[in-house]
């Protein structure tokens, strides 16, 4: 049973499947990757938008195509990590998955060695998702192959350490992994921020970094992090917690104080737009189109509302 309750979300133009079709395909040596479903919402205010669900090593993962609103960039990007200890083929893995990515896409740090790790590279692929590979220590503790980074820039570079702080406050199973800060001398970068960290929420691992380079990108809302909710007083916690921008609110979706875009959606909802009817999704779509926080009770109404044929 798949546990993981938080889940990177990309929005795409029109790629959406076919992303997730070379993702699956790069990852296929890796395990348990797989498309686990699709679907089309019709009538959303992108016209019809095509979803998808889909794993690389185990990790979860969705994905829309929804117009040519938001623009994929390095703010948030997917760690693979690649340990000797688990997989005595690490770096021949990590090396063929570098092929992969960089067909057709722009290296933003070069394969090669790094004071941190015998292996790393940096690579932004041709659908702009950005992926960071790095052969582990198989000496230190485990970490998961995938892991999202989150990179605090422009007017919220120095904000990764509060940002920490705060997800940490807000969610369960959360703890406080590795913590590197930068050395004096390494300008543009303040001496004490963040030049590496890692954190657990809801038992998934996450990491975030300070970079005062001056990088044109900054978070929006095409990658996002989508958190699954069982209870509608989940979903109100959340919401009142995380949401700092009221005009970003819509459909579920909320910005944090840092520029970080949530989805907070019911769990039920998985079951509503899997397993219904078209008509049953219709209805379902055409009610949490109207809403702002998603309400379960009346999504649930809406589901079992017989069809009027209208």
């Amino acid at each position: 049973m798949n546990t993981q309750k938080i889940i990177p979300h990309f929005w795409f133009d029109k790629e959406a499947q076919e992303a997730a079709a070379f993702y699956t395909a790069a990852f296929a040596d890796f395990g348990d990757s797989g498309i686990d479903n699709s679907s089309i919402l019709h009538d959303t205010p992108s016209g019809d938008a095509e979803t998808v669900t889909f794993r690389l090593a185990g990790y979860t993962f969705m994905a829309i195509s929804a117009g040519p609103f938001f623009t994929i960039n390095p703010s948030i990007s997917m760690m693979v990590n690649l340990d000797p200890a688990r997989d005595m083929r690490a770096r021949e893995h990590l090396d063929m998955l570098w092929e992969t990515l960089a067909d057709g896409g722009t290296v933003l740090m070069p394969l090669g060695e790094y004071p941190f790790s015998k292996r790393y590279g940096w690579i932004q692929d041709k659908f702009g998702v950005s992926w960071q590979l790095i052969l582990t220590d198989p000496a230190g503790d485990g970490r998961p192959v995938i892991i999202p980074a989150l990179l605090f820039t422009g007017n919220v570079c120095g904000e990764a350490e509060a940002a920490t702080d705060f997800y940490l406050s807000v969610f369960k199973d959360a703890k406080r992994g590795i913590v590197a800060r930068y050395p004096a001398g390494m300008e543009p970068e303040q001496e004490g921020t963040i030049m590496f960290a890692d954190f657990q929420l809801e038992n998934q691992w996450f990491a975030a970094s300070d970079s005062a380079q001056p990088h044109e990108f900054g978070f929006n809302e095409a990658v996002s992090l989508l958190m699954k909710c069982d209870t509608q007083a989940e979903i109100d916690f959340l919401w009142e917690k995380l949401s700092a921008v009221p005009e970003a609110e819509a459909c579920g979706w909320l910005k944090d104080r840092f520029g970080v875009s949530w989805q907070i959606v019911p769990t039920a909802m998985d079951d509503m737009m899997e397993n219904g009817t078209p008509e049953q999704i219709e209805r379902v779509t055409k009610a949490f189109l109207e809403m702002k926080k998603f309400d379960i009770a009346k999504l649930e109404e809406a589901y079992r509302l017989p069809f009027s044929g209208n």
